[in-house]
């Protein structure tokens, strides 16, 4: 059964937080001004500005942050300022029971994936895939970022970014790939590849059956694309989901090896044999144009429209 947070209205007070990759004061400052700019106030983490290595302070510091912000009553939302690396350190030792008794709005991508994944498989709560903190907010991210978020409706349809569409002439990659047309339905569930990768086979991993599995990724070389890929179809069978759904993958092509597949041709490996609804280039993934997409709610896929389409409202 679902969990669904309470819609975020203007004046709420949004958490900010780190819980990966430690950060500065002009991401800060950035955020600080995204979050306003939706009509939100913000609250600090007590940890935000914490240094521990490459992460932003301890496990425990970031629990606590985490934690923190899902038990105080004043906040309505949490917001991960980036991504970056750590969040998945933090799986075992959060408090699913604090959590399930406090639904709240969480939204983020990239390692943030971990949390997404975690707290539905652990809860049921609906979180969102979407733009971090302290992201450029494009017209098209604000608007269905806000409509999800705020604007509870029966069905909602995501159309893909036009800006990415004609980015597509010069990046090949921005440009939508249709290797099976179909339309089908089925919960949402994905996130970074990577991410969704490395937690399969632990009690953490996505249910990829029957769902419309969405992936992305960045600045990884396409043969740890392929091998990631793999991990997963071994692991749930890509044939088992409903649709597969790769997003706008950024700089991810060949390095420095001599020889190497192209990024076109290894996602061609993995989603041509497929039967279901199977495409690449829409407007998920590291991009400024991305859409917001909410764990585990069903949703449908319609390859010739290029549209994904919520059936039911993400927050109540």
């Amino acid at each position: 059964m679902l969990i669904k947070p309470p819609r975020l209205r203007q004046g709420d007070v949004v958490g900010l937080i780190a819980p990966s990759g430690y950060t500065n004061d002009a991401a800060i400052e950035k955020a600080v001004r995204n979050i306003e700019s939706l009509g939100f106030k913000v609250k600090f983490g007590t940890y935000l500005r914490e240094v521990f290595g490459n992460y932003a302070g301890s496990s425990q510091q970031r629990l606590a942050d985490l934690h923190a912000m899902f038990a105080d009553p004043e906040v309505k939302a949490i917001w991960p300022i980036r991504g970056g690396s750590g969040a998945i350190s933090l799986l075992a030792g959060l408090d699913y029971a604090l959590i399930r008794r406090h639904p709240k709005v969480l939204i983020g991508y990239s390692d943030i994936t971990t949390l997404h994944l975690a707290i539905f498989r652990h809860t049921g709560l609906v979180t969102f895939h979407g733009p971090v903190a302290s992201s450029t907010l494009t017209p098209y991210a604000t608007q269905h970022l806000m409509a999800v978020l705020t604007d509870p409706q029966a069905s909602y349809t995501i159309p893909m970014s036009p800006e990415n569409a004609e980015r597509a002439a010069l990046e090949p990659h921005f440009g939508v790939h249709t290797y099976t047309h179909g339309v089908a339905t089925g919960p949402l569930m994905g996130g970074n590849l990577s991410m969704v990768a490395a937690l399969a086979g632990t009690p953490y991993a996505a249910d990829i059956r029957g769902s419309i599995l969405f992936l992305e990724d960045v600045n990884e070389a396409p043969y740890r694309i392929d091998r990631w890929m793999t991990q997963l179809d071994l692991a749930g069978g890509f044939a088992n989901a409903a649709a597969l759904v790769v997003g706008i993958c950024q700089h991810c092509g060949p390095e420095h090896e001599d020889v190497s597949l192209t990024l076109a041709r290894t996602l061609a490996l993995h989603l041509h044999p497929l039967v279901i609804p199977a495409v690449s280039g829409y407007s998920i993934g590291h991009i400024r144009n991305q859409c917001t997409l909410p764990i585990g709610v069903r949703a449908t896929i319609d390859t010739r429209a290029q549209t994904i389409t919520l059936l039911e409202a993400a927050v109540s």
